[in-house]
């Protein structure tokens, strides 16, 4: 398993903590930090055993309130961020 921490932006929540299957495909458990504490414990719930493509198109866009993003489209971001961290070169 490989985990990932993202800081995301323009949300409540400070963190958002992924542990994916080795091959960064599926996602084994997310975590936030701060935020509406049920609603992203259901979110975590909600995409676990998940494929990370599936679980990003789907809250990709996704807007809280007034706001331009969400703690879902956040969570997409970080999918997509932790995805580009996997496949660059180790140094």
């Amino acid at each position: 398993m490989k985990s990932y921490d993202y800081r995301p932006r323009g949300v409540c929540s400070r963190a958002i903590h992924l542990t994916l299957s080795d091959d960064g495909k599926t996602i084994e458990d997310v975590s936030f930090e701060g935020g509406c504490n049920g609603n992203l414990k259901a979110i975590g719930k909600l995409v676990k055993g998940r494929s990370t493509d599936e679980v990003a198109s789907i809250l990709a866009g996704n807007t809280c309130g007034p706001r331009q993003t969400s703690c879902a489209d956040q969570l997409a971001l970080a999918l997509k961020a932790a995805e580009e961290a996997a496949e660059a070169p180790a140094c």
